[in-house]
């Protein structure tokens, strides 16, 4: 029997889909869109409770090493990583698929 991980979302990935949300329903005009993407990366999120090692883990360290995995939905990326001894799953960031993540992410990790 597989146990369920928990699904947790960094600060910063809610910001993420906050921004997401905003930019579509406001900057473009087209609110129910925007409810719709934000929907279908959340119900994306919800899925990784099981088997999230089953998406490809990035090949960019020192996330690679620390089992950061991304999934794709739509034009974005959820960015994410997967603790198997406490059976969590921790959102890290989403990004529009044409960002840079990986020099995001290293910027950001550089600031700590």
């Amino acid at each position: 029997m597989s146990e369920n991980y928990s699904v947790q979302y960094s600060p910063k990935a809610m910001d993420d889909l906050l921004a997401i949300y905003t930019y579509i329903a406001a900057h473009l005009q087209v609110p129910e869109a925007a409810k719709k993407q934000v929907n279908r990366i959340r119900e994306t999120i919800r899925s990784l409770d099981t088997m999230p090692s089953r998406y490809v883990p990035v090949d960019w360290e020192p996330w690679r090493h620390l089992g950061m995995h991304k999934v794709t939905v739509d034009h974005y990326v959820v960015y994410y990583v997967v603790n198997s001894d406490t059976f969590t799953v921790q959102i890290i960031r989403i990004f529009y698929a044409g960002r840079d993540a990986e020099a995001i992410l290293q910027s950001e990790t550089n600031k700590e």
